[in-house]
């Protein structure tokens, strides 16, 4: 059952094509990988997807037309992202930064139990122990991790994470690697995970689609994508049989 459709959607800047009449469809309960070059508009099809930029063509998710809803519609009807970059409130406490996730999640749900919503989010995360600390005296990864518990206090059936690995150790890696299975596993959760490590899509992902100059080029399986020769031609620049 698909809970994500994408069809024929394009969106300009310009004369630039950033997506370029794309189709796909996102199966509920997968991870689902999205790869490409820098440019390739990944991120600009996130921004499509959570109602930042018009454009043509529709968006289907669980079976509602969210192509002309706002973003906080978009959310309310259980669509969550992070960004690259972690957007945070620096000046707040981890504690305050999760509970404008409660307050703008999704409209269907009451908000008598803020304290149970932000108590199950830390300890899902392993921030217990740190709410009280001003985000900003955070390191990258727990920064990351709040942005992340913002997002899931929202309680949405689709999650959005884009490029979460970068600025991470290799360690810290392994362990969001985790904590996103941990989340798909656990919660039911649908993901879309953009990245540009392949060891971490190919790790994680059901299915996976690449995209160059905002056009699909390979959706499959990860041990499929990876043998593609147009695939190998982007990452590495030659032919497979080069």
């Amino acid at each position: 059952m698909n809970i994500l459709q994408v069809n024929k959607v394009t969106q300009c800047f310009g004369e630039l094509r950033a997506v370029d009449d794309l189709s796909f469809t996102v199966e509920k309960g997968e991870i689902f990988g999205i790869a490409g070059p820098n440019g390739a508009g990944k991120s600009t099809l996130f921004n499509m997807i959570t109602g930042f930029y018009r454009y043509t063509g529709e968006i289907i998710f669980d079976n509602i037309n969210i192509s002309k809803l706002k973003p906080h519609q978009v959310c309310h009807e259980g669509i969550a992202r992070t960004f690259q970059i972690p957007q945070i409130f620096l000046t707040l406490p981890v504690s305050e930064n999760l509970k404008v996730g409660v307050y703008f999640g999704a409209k269907s749900r009451g908000r008598n139990n803020e304290s149970q919503d932000i108590k199950e989010v830390t300890s899902l995360l392993g921030l217990s122990g740190k709410e009280n600390i001003l985000t900003a005296n955070l390191s990258l990864y727990d920064k990351k991790l709040t942005m992340l518990g913002i997002a899931l206090a929202t309680k949405p059936r689709l999650l959005l994470v884009d490029e979460p690995i970068g600025g991470l150790s290799p360690a810290e890696t392994t362990q969001l690697m985790g904590l996103i299975k941990k989340l798909n596993k656990e919660l039911g959760l649908t993901i879309i995970i953009i990245e540009h490590l392949m060891k971490v899509l190919t790790g994680l992902s059901k299915r996976m689609m690449i995209l160059e100059n905002g056009r699909r080029i390979a959706l499959s399986p990860p041990q499929e994508v990876v043998k593609d020769e147009r695939v190998i031609e982007i990452y590495l620049g030659r032919s497979k049989h080069a």
